[in-house]
């Protein structure tokens, strides 16, 4: 009984103990007794005390709508969390020196914080080694470095041979689980390129040769004319061979969406992202389904972490660590809603980071 009882204290103990290593988070809504703000733990909060002298810029690698919510969502940090600054900004073109250029050209303006999309992703680690030595915060937001390693102080980004592989799972499963593929995608020679395209080929060998992947046709997502040629050539040439089209790139699948219902194909297609023409043919059928990834919550926890890193409140327990942000699978099932699935991962991201990531004093 007595050695029962001491286990108990221990355990007991040892769960104090976690709990006072945590950091706490103030969400939305949230008060602590009788309506009061939450109480501190003794491993601090993640609750930004004062912002005021952190100013943030989300730059990335180019022009691309992906990246056009974290305009909106940086807006709205800069006003619930009381920023110096939040500006969004970008480069014409996508030229690693261009963008290491507008990274001075913000920091000689006083911006101490950058949220970056990195235009190479085997050079990015040299930049964001060069900033962090003048003592700014870093994340890479939206696409890690090459190679395993992140000198910024994380990236959070999505899973994207997770999301692929969803995606291919999503255009097998529409397709009867049998026929031919082709896998449209982005830049070859980026590495989130090729992570997609790993993503697509395990859930095709999956299929035990019921799948087969016809073709994958990269360096299609510079614009949208550029997809939309790529994918008309395809329809010409191979047309009635295809039974299925993933697309894990963004003008790849609007592209894709408009071939297969202009011209009749019987093809199933899966998009990538939550573009308003490619939601409105998952409603009306001729898209089977879309993955959607978080720019969103990448921009919002992304401009929250910095706000706490470069104002000394917070450290990354572990620097250069890699969080995945999700994706989600889009049918017309949950068209209507899926956007409650996304902040809700959104917010379990800002728990995860207090109480895992972040070491708050």
């Amino acid at each position: 009984m007595t050695q029962h009882r001491s286990v108990l204290t221990a355990a007991a103990t040892f769960l104090v103990l976690v709990a006072a290593s945590a950091c706490t988070v103030k969400n939305s809504g949230d008060t602590g007794p009788a309506g009061n703000a939450p109480a501190k733990r003794g491993g601090g909060t993640a609750e930004l005390a004062d912002g005021s002298g952190v100013k943030i810029a989300l730059v990335p690698g180019g022009a691309h709508p992906y990246f056009q919510p974290w305009k909106r969502a940086g807006a709205d940090a800069k006003k619930r969390l009381g920023l110096g600054d939040v500006t969004f900004d970008e480069t014409a073109e996508w030229d690693q020196q261009k963008q290491n250029d507008l990274l001075s050209t913000l920091a000689a303006r006083g911006y101490n914080a950058f949220g970056i999309f990195g235009v190479s992703p085997t050079d990015i680690n040299t930049t964001f080694a060069d900033l962090k030595s003048q003592g700014f915060a870093v994340a890479s937001l939206a696409s890690c470095p090459a190679g395993g390693k992140n000198a910024a102080d994380f990236c959070l980004s999505t899973d994207v041979e997770l999301a692929a592989y969803k995606a291919a799972r999503a255009t097998i499963d529409a397709m009867g689980g049998q026929g031919r593929l082709v896998h449209l995608t982005g830049n070859n020679v980026d590495a989130n390129t090729q992570r997609r395209i790993k993503g697509v080929k395990k859930a095709v060998q999956e299929t035990g040769g019921k799948v087969t992947l016809l073709q994958t046709i990269t360096d299609i997502d510079k614009d949208l004319q550029t997809a939309q040629k790529a994918v008309s050539d395809l329809i010409a040439s191979k047309g009635p061979q295809i039974q299925g089209i993933v697309s894990t790139s963004y003008n790849p699948a609007v592209a894709a969406a408009e071939a297969v219902r202009e011209s009749g194909s019987k093809a199933k297609v899966v998009a990538i992202d939550d573009d308003a023409k490619i939601l409105s043919s998952v409603k009306n059928g001729s898209v089977s389904a879309t993955v959607v990834q978080n720019p969103v919550g990448q921009a919002d926890i992304g401009a929250w972490v910095l706000a706490l890193l470069q104002s000394k409140q917070c450290t990354m327990k572990q620097p250069g660590v890699t969080i995945d942000s999700g994706s989600f699978v889009v049918t017309k099932k949950n068209v209507a809603d899926y956007d409650d699935a996304r902040k809700a991962k959104t917010a379990q991201l800002k728990k995860k980071f207090a109480d895992e990531y972040l070491s708050c004093g």
